[in-house]
């Protein structure tokens, strides 16, 4: 399931409607969308649907993957807990960008009570078109995980 056409997505309760946006917009833009939850805007934990998404995206199951939350601070806390993850919490298209160049970010996280939906669609763009640059970047990458 490696394809670079194939996303994973997870949100919490308050990143859930620009989830659901969002997951709208990449099917209609041809991206298959692996929706880990949650599928409502009912009060819930977000570790339990980032943990699962995480979990993939270290196991090489999945490529990359979008985490949503209310500030997407507590999203991007739990998905770097795992090991090969580098997930970016990013409000602005120079940052996503620069996190894909420089740190090879596999997860981007935004947050839905800041992020509207078209700024969310440039974002995820950028996110999905800027490859790692490697060099002196993947020697800093490697180091990382311990």
């Amino acid at each position: 399931m490696q394809s670079s056409k194939i996303l994973a997505i997870a949100s919490d309760h308050a990143g859930f409607e620009l989830k659901e946006a969002i997951k709208g917009w990449l099917q209609i833009t041809g991206y298959e969308v692996i929706d880990y939850g949650t599928n409502s805007s009912l009060s819930m934990d977000y570790p339990d649907t980032i943990h699962p998404l995480a979990n993939d995206i270290s196991s090489g199951k999945m490529k990359r993957g979008i985490v949503i939350c209310g500030s997407g601070i507590g999203v991007s806390i739990v998905a770097n807990h795992h090991k090969g993850v580098r997930c970016a919490l990013c409000y602005e298209e120079e940052l996503v960008v620069l996190s894909r160049q420089h740190n090879d970010a596999n997860i981007l996280a935004m947050g839905a009570r800041f992020t509207s939906f078209e700024k969310a669609t440039k974002l995820v763009t950028a996110f999905l078109n800027t490859e790692f640059e490697g060099g002196r970047h993947q020697t800093r990458v490697d180091k990382i995980d311990c």
